[in-house]
């Protein structure tokens, strides 16, 4: 078995507003610049990023050229306290990883956001090591980071 990554910070927010900066926020805060698909496509840029939600919504880009670059699928929707996706943000055909995001009120605005991307297996032991070798700092940057800023503001 491979380890998830397991990430959680504490946000200055009540669980319902941190849920959704999460998700339906998710292009507010996400470095699509850095951490987005539209590189793979010649020219085009990020024109919006789409999180459908509810249970078998999308999440993905929609580029300039007109093309929608999947990222994954919601599989559980339970607002405000977890959302779990089907997560896959590339192009090529491979089985979806795991990521569960859970949201628990600590005090009244104070929120507990815990973050476990899991089911390397399905990528293949080796192939599943090394992307979740990539992930882990891309996490901390994307969660902790960016994430817990447009958080705290």
């Amino acid at each position: 078995m491979i380890e998830p990554i397991r990430r959680s910070i504490t946000v200055p927010r009540r669980r319902d507003e941190a849920f959704r900066l999460f998700t339906s926020g998710m292009g507010t805060w996400w470095p699509l610049e850095t951490h987005g698909r539209a590189d793979e496509f010649d020219g085009a840029k990020t024109e919006r990023f789409e999180f459908e939600e509810r249970e078998g919504g999308r999440i993905y880009e929609v580029l300039t050229n007109g093309v929608e670059a999947d990222w994954g699928v919601v599989t559980a929707w339970d607002p405000p306290d977890r959302v779990v996706i089907d997560w896959s943000p590339s192009p090529e055909d491979r089985p979806y990883t795991e990521v569960e995001v859970t949201f628990t009120q600590l005090a009244e605005h104070t929120t507990r956001v815990d973050l476990t991307h899991r089911d390397w297996e399905r990528l293949g032991e080796q192939a599943g090591a090394i992307a979740r070798q990539q992930y882990e700092p891309g996490w901390t940057y994307v969660f902790d980071e960016r994430y817990g800023q447009a958080a705290a503001r």
